[in-house]
């Protein structure tokens, strides 16, 4: 019986690394910005941008996270450039 291998990976490395490269490029709907902090900071921050930038007029939200070690949260702030 054949052993199973998984397929090599660096096509999607090199397609994900193309797609965030073009995303940087394009400015797009939405002004987002990346946090590295530590779980109580996050949450600080969020809570001031959304202060700062009311869902209401401005669509924000938490647009990704995740948990890292040392309780470091890397998250995504993404809002609308101007308010309506």
């Amino acid at each position: 019986m054949a052993k199973f291998t998984p397929p090599p990976l660096d096509g999607l490395k090199r397609r994900i690394d193309r797609h965030r490269q073009l995303a940087g490029q394009r400015s797009g709907m939405f002004v987002r910005e990346t946090f590295l902090m530590s779980r109580e900071a996050a949450r600080e921050k969020a809570r001031e941008w959304f202060e700062e930038f009311p869902k209401a007029a401005y669509w924000t939200e938490v647009e990704s996270w995740r948990q890292l070690e040392g309780d470091q949260i890397e998250f995504t702030m993404r809002r609308l450039p101007t308010a309506d």
